[in-house]
Parts: structure tokens; C-alpha cells; sequence
């Protein structure tokens, strides 16, 4: 496990617990992704490491508009700790929690083209019957994919694409 998991770890749980015991776990969801993905971008990372920053600026910076005074507790608590670069990582542990405590799997659809609602929805239900759980699907476009979709849950990967069915029959062939 990498130090940077270990070391996230707490922080996730922590923030884990606030959200939970107020009932916005959604809210803080948003607001840590969108903290992640600002704290990740090369230009700003940079300027997280600049000593003039200050603990208010920072926070205006990764706070997205609206965020509660908690969110924003959090974001300077990791100022302060020098644990900034750490938010894509606790983003993560903190959605992984999330899902886990709202009966939830997360999954990616994607597909060769935008898919129909109706689609999504018949693909959608049928997760839910193969998982037990609530599916909270998010989807992406690969044109590379030919056709059909790659459905990516958790541990599960289900590749109903034509490029890997063609993958598998060069492979058949193969041997």
C-alpha cells in the first residue's frame, strides 16, 4: 500500500464521519472531487507549495462555490498539515465510504457512441440485479471501442465491446 493511501487514510474517515453524521454526504462528495480535482491540476499544484499562500486563499481556492463551513474547516486542517496534495486520494477513500455505507456501486459505462437513456436504464437495472445494491452509473465515449461498451464496477470489468471481442478471437486464433 502506498504511503500517500496510509497517510490518506485518516483524513478520508474523518471527513467520512462529519458528512455522515450531518447527512450531506453528497455535498461533501462534490466538494472534496472538485478540491481533488483543482489540487491536481500541474499549475495549481504548483502554486500549493508556495509559502506566500495563505491558509484563507487556499481554501477559497479549493472550496467550490457554496461549500459549507465544515468543508472548508477540513480544507484548512489540511493546509495546516501540509496534506493537500493528499485530496485526490482522500476523494477517493471518501467515495469508496460513501458507497459502501449507502449500499451503493459506482460504475462506468463506456461506449462506442452516446448511449439512450433507455439503454442506460436497461443496463442500469440489470447491475442492480447482479450487485444487490443501488448503481450510480457514470458514462464516458470511446470511439476506439467499434461498438458495444465496456462496463467497469469496482472489481468487476464486463467487456461487451467489438474491439475486445475482436481482441479475444485474434487471441483464440492465436493458439
Amino acid at each position: 500500500m502506498s504511503q500517500a493511501l496510509t497517510l490518506a487514510r485518516p483524513y478520508a474517515r474523518a471527513a467520512f464521519a462529519i458528512a455522515r453524521d450531518a447527512g450531506v454526504l453528497p455535498a461533501w462528495s462534490n466538494a472534496l472531487a472538485f478540491a481533488a480535482h483543482v489540487a491536481a491540476d500541474p499549475h495549481v499544484a504548483g502554486l500549493l507549495g508556495n509559502p506566500k499562500l495563505t491558509r484563507n486563499d487556499t481554501v477559497t481556492l479549493l472550496a467550490p462555490e457554496g461549500a459549507s463551513e465544515s468543508v472548508a474547516d477540513f480544507l484548512a486542517l489540511l493546509f495546516d498539515n501540509r496534506r493537500l496534495a493528499l485530496l485526490p486520494e482522500i476523494a477517493g477513500m471518501f467515495d469508496a465510504l460513501r458507497f459502501e455505507a449507502e449500499r451503493t456501486v459506482k460504475a462506468k459505462v463506456t461506449s462506442a457512441v452516446v448511449l439512450p437513456q433507455a439503454e442506460l436504464d436497461t443496463i442500469t437495472a440489470a447491475l442492480k440485479r447482479r450487485f444487490g445494491r443501488e448503481v450510480e452509473v457514470e458514462t464516458a465515449v470511446d470511439a476506439s471501442l467499434i461498438g458495444g461498451a465496456v462496463i467497469d464496477a469496482g472489481d468487476v470489468v464486463i467487456d461487451g465491446s467489438l474491439k475486445g471481442k475482436l481482441g479475444r478471437l485474434q487471441a483464440a486464433l492465436a493458439n
